[in-house]
């Protein structure tokens, strides 16, 4: 049986690095993984979507499809994307029986880390040329994951306590 787990969060919380520093240690173990980061799932399948809830609705129904159809060639499948919205990560859940980690930093520590620069962007006068209107978190809504979901704070947490923690909540054996 395939565990998948989404991971959610704001955009420079940690998502990826961790899925990927669980995903090294269980592929070095053996076990087949697969990471489905959003960005590159979006440019992918998902192209012709834009960032309005009814797209984002589109982008993860999409996303389950696709993890449901890979279940099959792997041991561990983890979805690292923003999935901003309570009724996309219930979708996951119900449709891929996706457990919930909630990858959370502070939208200020966010800001000073901005790996992307999307911070920044997002933050300029909508006039402004490199604006970005729809970074959530920041000038889009991101619903707190409430239900079903363990939480890592990696403003407190250095990547490898996160990760032990994470291997701990959902049974991941290393």
């Amino acid at each position: 049986m395939t565990k998948v787990i989404q991971f959610t969060g704001l955009s420079g919380a940690g998502k990826t690095t961790l899925a990927s520093g669980i995903s090294k240690v269980l592929s070095e173990m053996g076990f087949k993984v697969l990471i489905i980061d959003g960005d590159e799932f979006r440019r992918t399948y998902a192209a012709d979507l834009g960032f309005s809830r009814a797209d984002r609705l589109k982008n993860i129904t999409r996303m389950a499809n696709y993890v449901n159809r890979q279940k099959s060639s792997y041991n561990f499948i983890f979805i690292s994307a923003i999935n901003p919205f309570e009724e996309t990560r219930q979708l996951l859940r119900t449709q891929c029986a996706a457990e919930l980690v909630y990858v959370k930093c502070p939208l200020e520590i966010l800001i000073q880390r901005d790996t992307k620069g999307l911070y920044r962007r997002a933050m300029l006068p909508k006039e402004h040329p490199e604006y970005l209107g729809n970074l959530t978190g920041l000038n889009q809504v991101f619903d707190e994951p409430v239900e079903n979901v363990y939480v890592i704070d990696t403003s407190v947490l250095s990547e490898e306590e996160a990760i032990e923690t994470i291997r701990e909540k959902c049974c991941i054996p290393f």
